[in-house]
């Protein structure tokens, strides 16, 4: 049955219906009505729910929950997944699988609280210290959010790897039609409280580091050869292609749309991983596109550079001119794409790449 629900109890609900049985976390706008939901919604399922004194600890008992095989989550935003990074870090150094959710607001420190895509280096690069990467999913919309909750545990058990929703503060705080998943009965992984697959039974201070380091590489190979996500529309003809993600990916499609109304040749590949990030999507692009274009919700431009790489990567017979729509913070509009793309077309916006 479909019913109208916020964006944030709507993926709390989802949560729970994914097995999710722990959380412990922090408020902080835009997330917080996750753990408000979940409060009272996970003691009804026989789960647990605490309010951490900190970021800090949120996390920290999000590996004590995760080590012990229950499926574990905490969310966040901006400064708050700042202070999680370590713990991150320890987790996937320890081979343990968790959710985290980011709703991304804009501005450095602090910040403010406008929906952005200000983060998304830090989730695609790791994000903390040390060698490793964290599966991140980027819905568009309530109901894809929704939909990836139980994948991105999936996800997190097969490789254990911690799995990053980056959303964003729309995504959190609009209202939209939404059909609930069933329920899933959670399982006890088998791997529960045996500590990292690589250590030896001498313990921790006994690693084969060089070991670790090769198995490390083999299993992101994997990841990023089986698990790449995205939807693409009209790339095979396209003049020029956007690459955009989250919510102003739903408006860069309706922008492609509109654009291939009036005769336009504009195509879309909208990421649903950000890491691993859809390079196979780019091999499906016109041999002859004359311009990839990037929209995006920062000030900086960050989603571009990954573009250009692929775009190098798959079309390495030609220097392919890659843009950047990088719109500071909200959703762009149709109206102001559609401006920016003939900017680009007449020639009056410089390349990034």
């Amino acid at each position: 049955m479909t019913e109208m629900m916020k964006g944030n109890e709507a993926i709390a609900e989802a949560a729970v219906r994914a097995g999710v049985r722990f959380y412990a976390g922090y408020p902080i706008t835009p997330s917080s009505e996750i753990m408000e939901y979940l409060s009272w919604r996970l003691p009804q399922e026989g789960g647990s729910f605490i309010q951490s004194e900190s970021e800090l600890a949120g996390i920290n008992m999000v590996i004590g929950a995760a080590a012990s095989g229950v499926r574990a989550l905490t969310a966040s935003s901006g400064p708050g997944i700042s202070l999680m990074q370590e713990g991150i870090s320890t987790l996937s150094d320890e081979g343990l699988s968790a959710v985290v959710i980011t709703q991304v607001r804009y501005g450095n420190g602090l910040g403010t609280l406008i929906s952005a895509q200000c983060d998304y280096n830090r989730e695609t690069r790791g994000g903390g210290h040390g060698d490793y990467r964290c599966i991140v999913l980027c819905p568009a919309s309530v109901q894809e959010f929704v939909d990836l909750i139980l994948t991105a545990y999936e996800l997190a058990e097969k490789y254990r790897v911690v799995t990053v929703m980056m959303g964003e503060a729309t995504l959190g705080q609009m209202m939209e039609p939404v059909t609930l998943p069933d329920f899933v009965e959670p399982k006890r992984l088998p791997w529960a409280l045996n500590g990292h697959y690589t250590y030896k039974k001498v313990g921790i201070f006994q690693r084969d580091s060089r070991k670790e380091a090769v198995e490390l590489v083999e299993k992101y190979n994997r990841i990023k050869e089986n698990e790449q996500r995205w939807e693409e529309e009209s790339l095979q003809d396209s003049d020029y292609v956007f690459i955009s993600y989250g919510v102003p990916g739903r408006s860069t499609l309706g922008a492609v749309r509109a654009l291939r109304a009036q005769g336009e040749k504009v195509g879309i590949i909208r990421p649903i991983t950000a890491w691993p990030f859809p390079e196979k999507a780019f091999y499906h692009i016109n041999p002859k596109v004359k311009g990839i274009i990037t929209v995006e919700a920062n000030a900086t431009g960050q989603l571009v550079d990954d573009a250009a790489l692929y775009t190098k990567k798959a079309l390495k017979e030609r220097n392919v001119p890659v843009y950047d729509m990088a719109c500071v913070f909200g959703t762009p509009t149709l109206q102001s794409i559609e401006e920016e793309y003939f900017k680009i077309k007449a020639g009056e916006r410089k390349e990034v790449y």
